[in-house]
């Protein structure tokens, strides 16, 4: 496959991927709609920081560790799936009911970022998918680590743009989107996606 190629499909494939309604759209969503554009990229960074750590992990050989030791998947496993149960039942049992009553708003202005970077570094599922994706796209007798890189930050753009996009089309709505009704059933829809995507990640395998 020649360097053209590769990046091509790797693009595409990581396309299919980002478009594809998981934990990062919802939270990106949630956060845009109850907390504000600022909040939701904040989140979109920190998204795209746990991606870079994976991709570190992965282009230095720790990936594969993961890849092959149960207990460490486990271990990863367990405090990404509290951490989800944890967001989801506080969204279930606390909904918010306006968008300017957020109580971190104005005093934690780092918790958008961190939201989004635990939901992602917590989530073995990712490392496991860059160590097992990543090395079908780096053309042979070019370095694994450049390329690594390289792919990830491929990933990182498009997801960017795609939440970009998920920000811009909910800030135009946003008069519908902010009413307390939407923004409580807002909170109780997403605390109801993350702690199923706590339970799938409890029952998943390597």
């Amino acid at each position: 496959m020649s360097v053209a190629d590769s990046l091509l499909a790797f693009s595409f494939a990581a396309l299919l991927l980002t478009l594809t309604p998981g934990l990062d759209t919802a939270l990106i969503l949630r956060t845009s709609t109850a907390e504000g554009g600022k909040k939701a990229f904040q989140a979109a960074l920190g998204i795209d920081t746990g991606c870079f750590i994976w991709g570190a992990l992965v282009a230095f050989g720790l990936g594969a560790v993961l890849a092959t030791s149960a207990l460490l998947y486990d271990i990863l496993k367990w405090c990404g799936a509290c951490y989800l149960f944890w967001l989801g039942i506080q969204l279930l049992l606390r909904p918010r009911q306006t968008a300017a009553n957020l109580p971190s708003e104005g005093r934690r202005p780092e918790s958008g970022f961190v939201r989004g970077m635990l939901s992602n570094v917590l989530n073995p599922k990712m490392g496991v998918f860059y160590v097992s994706f990543l090395p079908q796209f780096i053309p042979a007798g070019h370095s694994p680590v450049i390329w690594t890189f390289l792919l990830v930050a491929i990933h990182v753009a498009i997801g960017t743009l795609w939440s970009l996009t998920l920000i811009l089309a909910t800030r135009y709505a946003s008069r519908v989107l902010r009413k307390p009704r939407f923004v409580r059933g807002m909170d109780q829809v997403t605390g109801g996606v993350f702690m199923l995507f706590a339970l799938r990640l409890v029952f998943s395998h390597r």
